[in-house]
């Protein structure tokens, strides 16, 4: 099973569109797919027609799986159903933020059970690994106990990044905070090897000059790490944002048929590499 845990740690950055169309892209390609709304924000649950404030209700989002309580339940119980054949979900609310506040509690008391918080996604996810082909996890954007946790949880890394001079300055804020933390983990027994880690350009607008020379920048810093294909800006994303909907959701004759197009392929693009990742990681790939 491919774990994919999208972050970063700047708000803006087309982190949860970009988890959307891949959760929904894959699962359009047959695989099953799981996706995790692992940020108390929870726009993800929200796209696909979970309003967290009164469709979620206590217990029942990942906090469910990975809290330090008698009250933990398995993961199999918080799965819920979406309108895309094959694309399942564990929605998100506040409520997770449960997690940020009771790790630092326990790990400053003598009950040691918050000494190993970095593995408890990845124990939740055992109880339905058999069920799934692929878990893209939507992380918060900040670099908390959750995020931790997930990013501990991953078989691959996607960051997503907008290619403006203060995104990429915040982004490698980003890297250098992680690696240190994920330094201190890898000491404390936490797996931290990967697949895979790659870094996706969103909002990419090739006619805007200084977004071109991020682009290069990044591509002469991180080579082939960074996707080959952008996520561009278009106006069909956020017209169909509006509606709580993806590209693959809205109608296509609600936009110039180029438009629309453009962004779709823009999309698709961006899942086909992700998707080759994934079949290199399983072998099917040479």
């Amino acid at each position: 099973m491919q774990v994919i845990s999208v972050v970063n740690f700047k708000g803006g950055s087309g982190k949860t569109t970009s988890a959307a169309h891949l959760a929904q892209g894959l699962a359009l390609d047959g695989l099953r797919v799981l996706a995790i709304d692992l940020d108390p924000q929870a726009s993800l649950s929200a796209l696909h027609g979970f309003q967290p404030e009164f469709d979620v209700h206590a217990n029942e989002t990942l906090y469910g799986a990975i809290r330090y309580d008698a009250e933990r339940r398995p993961l199999s119980e918080l799965v819920r159903k979406t309108n895309f054949p094959g694309l399942d979900i564990v929605p998100g609310n506040i409520e997770l933020m449960e997690f940020e506040y009771e790790t630092p509690r326990l790990l400053a008391s003598s009950d040691q059970a918050g000494a190993i918080f970095f593995s408890r996604v990845d124990e939740a996810l055992q109880d339905i690994e058999d069920s799934y082909d692929v878990v893209v996890i939507d992380c918060p954007p900040q670099l908390g106990y959750l995020t931790m946790s997930a990013v501990c949880a991953a078989t691959g890394l996607l960051v997503t990044v907008h290619p403006q001079m203060l995104d990429v300055m915040s982004m490698c804020q980003f890297l250098l905070m992680m690696g240190d933390v994920m330094t201190h983990l890898r000491d404390a027994g936490a797996n931290v090897s990967y697949d895979w880690v790659r870094y996706l350009l969103t909002r990419y607008e090739p006619s805007d000059g200084p977004q071109t020379q991020m682009s290069g920048f990044m591509r002469t810093v991180f080579g082939e790490h960074v996707l080959t294909n952008p996520m561009l800006k278009s106006t069909a994303v956020s017209d169909a944002a509006i509606t709580k909907q993806t590209l693959f959701e809205i109608e296509r004759k609600q936009f110039t048929g180029s438009t629309y197009d453009r962004a779709l392929e823009s999309v698709n693009a961006v899942n086909g590499e992700i998707r080759e990742l994934i079949f290199r990681a399983w072998g099917r790939i040479n």
